[in-house]
């Protein structure tokens, strides 16, 4: 039987599928799994993906970090057709880099790129791997409407904190566009340098006097004229973050909710999915990945009672892990019934069993195939 996920992934109306989720669960594979699948259907998919484990990344044919498409070879549709499916990873630094070029006054640009601050800025302002999600986000999309390349992008979001913070990266790019410490040191700058702070009040002034104190004069000049040199671009990113994030939450993006059957993730995942609902929006699927399945045969009482007949070394290690993985699976499968019981669960939770590395395509593809119901 076909999934609801399977459904969703190839269904024209659905542009693009968001993988949210803590960080370990599985989030890149899944991306990649539902990028190959959808892929094997008939669509033509990019998988944006951020920092995949190195055998995954090769496996796509990307094991150099570029945000240039990189075409994974040799898979076929159903129809026999080649497929397409393209993985780039983001390259944050790069990106900001494009994002100055693209949107800097022209005259600014070279000196924004060799600014002493620039590269401290770009790699160390908070949220900034956020940021540089969201504006890529928003540029293959563009990509995607103007040229017709790909009809599906599918998003591995970024490790945070909070796996849904690029979410909010326009309201907090805003607030620090807005905040009281840029709009000191940058006013004077706006207003002509040093000249400015004689027009813009002593109160003013008194402040940057204190801020130059800790900071040291010299820095603070070159933090403001860094600021004013970026602030078109900044403020620009500000505007398309917001369109891409509407888009985000229209009917055309489905998001889904990646978690493993352990009860840290399982809660982080409840978290997103209320998280998402504060945007009104539901996931269109709950994966829950490494879910240990109980071995036949043997059970846990018969095999306690083995160990206590002193087995040798051997019999016993394996006694051991068949205890410990029975109990695992045991726990798995409570989480597993908590979960499908829920409203809409039957339709929500897609289960993919714990089946070690994803180091290649024939192990992908199992992986989609467990997504996509067919296993």
């Amino acid at each position: 039987m076909i999934s609801s996920l399977a459904q969703t992934v190839t269904d024209p109306a659905t542009r693009v599928v968001v993988c949210v989720g803590a960080g370990g669960v599985g989030k890149t594979t899944t991306a990649a799994a539902i990028g190959l699948y959808a892929a094997r259907q008939g669509r033509r998919v990019a998988v944006l993906t951020i920092d995949p484990a190195r055998r995954l990344a090769q496996a796509l044919g990307a094991d150099t970090v570029s945000t240039e498409p990189h075409r994974v070879e040799g898979l076929e549709t159903l129809d026999g057709d080649p497929a397409v499916l393209d993985v780039l990873m983001l390259d944050m630094r790069r990106t900001f880099d494009d994002v100055v070029r693209a949107h800097a006054p022209p005259g600014r640009v070279e000196a924004i790129l060799t600014h002493p601050l620039y590269d401290s800025l770009a790699s160390s302002l908070a949220g900034t791997q956020e940021y540089m999600a969201m504006e890529r986000l928003g540029q293959l999309r563009e990509e995607m409407a103007g040229s017709g390349r790909w009809d599906l992008l599918v998003v591995d979001t970024p490790p945070s904190r909070s796996a849904l913070d690029f979410l909010d990266a326009p309201r907090r790019l805003g607030s620090f566009l807005d905040g009281r410490l840029v709009r000191l040191l940058s006013a004077p700058a706006r207003v002509g340098g040093r000249a400015g702070l004689r027009v813009v009040g002593g109160g003013l002034r008194l402040a940057r006097g204190v801020v130059g104190a800790v900071l040291g004069g010299s820095l603070v000049d070159d933090v403001q004229v860094l600021l004013v040199a970026l602030e078109s671009v900044l403020g620009g990113f500000r505007e398309r973050a917001e369109a891409t994030y509407a888009a985000l939450t229209s009917s055309s993006t489905a998001f889904v909710v990646v978690t493993t059957a352990e009860e840290a993730a399982v809660a982080e995942a409840e978290h997103l999915v209320a998280r998402l609902a504060e945007d009104e929006v539901s996931p269109r699927a709950v994966v829950v990945t490494k879910v240990v399945r109980a071995g036949g045969g043997l059970s846990i009482s018969a095999a306690q009672q083995a160990l206590t007949r002193s087995p040798g070394p051997l019999a016993r290690a394996a006694l051991e892990e068949h205890v410990d993985r029975s109990r695992t699976a045991r726990r798995h499968a409570g989480v597993l019934r908590s979960l499908r019981a829920r409203p809409g669960g039957d339709q929500l939770v897609h289960v993919v069993p714990s089946r070690g590395d994803v180091h290649d395509i024939p192990t992908l593809s199992v992986v989609a195939d467990d997504l996509s119901g067919r296993r």
